[in-house]
């Protein structure tokens, strides 16, 4: 652990702004985490998860980056503008280390359960954890990146991984984040996880999860984001993308490359209100729709490609 010097910056926003401000984040910041209120009991069971209660978003700065003025600026303009459309506190910006802030959140993150058999174990409680017959173990450390499986975008994600990842699959996570639907995919039997990252610091997070869960012979981290052509032989069974709408609405007409025909999308981070604008761009790309599910505003769209 370095004792480097960091800019945190935060901002509570209502449930329909955490879109744009984790965009804005993602684009000026380095590493995104969302925080939303959750009552968890020790061993995983949620009791609740309120639809309406505020979220907090943060995103850091290294102090070090010659450019941390800029990008500081750019992020306060950003949460102002966004501020003026929806409810979204003004931007607090704290200095701390990073061994400080590598510890002080993780005091509020508990062992939780997702989907049937899913069970999110915080690396530092994985002694307070009794496992159960069939759960399906992800060790987790979010680090400096979106992923603790909370989000509802995320919950929507591992319960597709769940019910689609069968043995011998492969798998491309784009924007994979922590790892987390990375890990859980190869944990069910995939057989090659392609996990694609364009943010450095998540990409190495998500490496470290990777390496910590046991599963680098299966999940490869690629640094980056998806080229007009593959540069891997092997299409994919099936596509995990829990990104941004926009993000999706530039990145869709690439991802049949890299899928088999007849394959599955799975393709959430997108709030329902929008869902169908999505929708549309996939239908006319010649994408099947099968089904949208939802948790509380956020939908996840699983579509097949003819």
């Amino acid at each position: 652990m370095t004792d480097e010097l960091w800019l945190e910056l935060t901002t509570i926003v209502e449930p329909e702004a955490v879109e744009s401000v984790s965009a804005l984040f993602a684009e000026y910041g380095q590493g995104v985490t969302i925080e939303q209120a959750v009552e968890s009991s020790r061993d995983g069971d949620i009791v609740n998860l309120p639809s309406d209660a505020p979220v907090t978003v943060r995103t850091y700065l290294p102090l070090a980056d010659p450019t941390v003025d800029a990008r500081r600026g750019e992020l306060e303009k950003g949460v102002w503008a966004l501020g003026k459309l929806r409810e979204v506190s003004p931007l607090q910006v704290r200095t701390l280390r990073e061994a400080d802030w590598a510890n002080a959140w993780k005091e509020h993150f508990f062992v939780h359960r997702v989907g049937e058999r899913t069970v999110i174990v915080p690396s530092w409680r994985e002694t307070e954890y009794s496992p159960r017959v069939g759960d399906v173990v992800l060790l987790l450390d979010p680090g400096m990146a979106f992923g603790t499986g909370l989000h509802p975008t995320t919950r929507l994600c591992l319960v597709a991984v769940e019910q689609l990842v069968k043995p011998g699959m492969r798998v491309l996570d784009v924007g994979a984040g922590s790892g987390i639907l990375s890990i859980a995919a190869a944990r069910l039997g995939a057989i090659d996880v392609s996990a694609v990252e364009i943010e450095p610091v998540a990409a190495s997070v998500c490496q470290e999860n990777v390496d910590r869960n046991h599963v680098a012979d299966i999940v490869d981290v690629r640094g980056g984001t998806l080229e007009v052509e593959p540069d891997w032989d092997e299409c994919a069974d099936l596509i995990l993308a829990n990104i941004t709408i926009a993000t999706l609405l530039q990145l869709h007409p690439l991802l049949p490359a890299y899928l088999r025909p007849g394959g599955r999308a799975v393709l959430s981070g997108v709030l329902a209100e929008r869902a169908d604008e999505l929708l549309v761009a996939l239908q006319a790309a010649g994408w099947e729709h099968e089904r949208t599910e939802q948790e509380q505003d956020w939908v996840a769209l699983y579509v097949r490609r003819r």
